[in-house]
């Protein structure tokens, strides 16, 4: 009996759910030649924000390793750091338990002075998650509001000459 029960509780944490399965068969949003725009995605603050045709460049933060390479870089810049350069931020916390993102992510992000747009829900995450790096930084060109190139790169190096470079 002990084993039945201890079998039912694992299946209920660890099994996959209808939602896990519709996850795995997303159409990637991230695709050269699709367009993002008009986006809507929250800020830290809960404040809407809509991804607009100036917008030339966004980054992409699916990790949490790849998330604080972006913010632990962009916090030593001035706060309009990104609106000047036509770029965006946003970092996926989707994947974290919502205990986690309530108690220690979302909390630990307003306490930074530039804007980060947050993915926080699973099914509207996985288009973006699908087809891509998620261990990377995921950068991202647009014309337009449509996607010219899609790209995986690693560090401050990078990541600054994506942000400055034309």
């Amino acid at each position: 009996m002990t084993k039945l029960i201890i079998a039912f509780v694992l299946t209920f944490f660890i099994g996959c759910s209808s939602q896990d399965k519709e996850l795995l068969n997303v159409e990637p949003n991230l695709v050269v030649g699709k367009t993002v725009t008009p986006l809507k995605i929250n800020d830290q603050f809960e404040k809407a924000h809509t991804i607009q045709t100036d917008t030339k460049k966004l980054i992409f933060a699916f990790s949490k390793d790849a998330a604080h390479t972006c913010n632990d870089y962009i916090s030593t810049k001035d706060a309009e750091y990104l609106n000047k350069n036509s770029t965006q931020f946003i970092a996926d916390v989707s994947a974290a338990p919502s205990l986690i993102r309530s108690m220690f992510i979302l909390p630990g992000l307003k306490d930074l002075k530039h804007t980060v747009l947050i993915l926080d829900d699973p099914v509207k995450a996985a288009p973006f998650r699908a087809g891509v790096d998620t261990e990377q930084i995921i950068v991202v060109r647009l014309d337009n509001g449509k996607i010219t190139a899609v790209d995986a790169i690693n560090g401050v190096k990078e990541l600054t000459s994506f942000i400055e470079g034309k």
